[in-house]
């Protein structure tokens, strides 16, 4: 606990920097606290963002009958 309270800073950097993804902090050898970013690692998905770009064929759906009945016989 004293090591993070010396070194807040430079954990906090390592966190924003992406050198680390987390600091674990322990209090007399036990883990008290987990230190991570609140940003997210990846962007939000944007919906619709192919949309008009694909054609799904009108068969498309053929096949799950034949599927399913494969994952019931085991």
């Amino acid at each position: 606990m004293l090591e993070a309270k010396t070194h807040l800073s430079r954990l906090v950097e390592a966190i924003e920097s992406g050198a680390e993804t987390e600091v674990v902090i322990a209090r007399n050898g036990r883990p008290v606290a987990r230190l991570t970013s609140l940003r997210t690692s990846q962007p939000p998905r944007r919906l619709g963002v192919a949309r008009g770009q694909f054609s799904v064929p009108d068969s498309i759906d053929a096949a799950n009958l034949q599927i399913a009945e494969l994952f019931e016989q085991g």
